[in-house]
């Protein structure tokens, strides 16, 4: 409950005093009384609603950092599975092109022995 400190008979006699009547001025303040009292917030309730809320953004803020340290952990790890997945494919890469080479080499060398051997027998 709301604590609010109104001087009804003082907020009614300055209204009479305005020109309303004596009705008018009592309905008016005890009117003014009920919504002050309903909706005006008291210092506590102000803390406390302070203190829900640095609860609730402490709250937010450890399970934020939690959420960030797993996507963390889980883009090392994907970091990882692509760095071994790229080598794989070097690595076959090497292979392929080592076996292109050699092939091209001894296609080479065999074209050449071909020539050669041509060329002796003409001479």
């Amino acid at each position: 409950m709301n604590t609010i400190v109104l001087d009804t008979l003082d907020y009614a006699t300055k209204l009479k005093a305005g020109g309303f009547t004596e009705q008018q001025a009592e309905t008016s303040a005890r009117l003014l009384a009920e919504v002050l009292e309903q909706q005006v917030v008291t210092k506590a309730q102000a803390t406390e609603h302070d203190n829900n809320l640095r609860r609730d953004i402490e709250v937010l803020r450890v399970e934020l950092k939690h959420d960030i340290e797993n996507v963390r952990i889980e883009l090392k790890r994907d970091v990882r599975e692509a760095e071994l997945k790229l080598e794989a494919r070097i690595s076959e890469s090497k292979a392929e092109l080592t076996r292109w080479v050699i092939g091209a080499g001894l296609l080479q060398t065999t074209v050449i022995i071909g020539v050669l051997m041509k060329v002796a027998k003409l001479i």
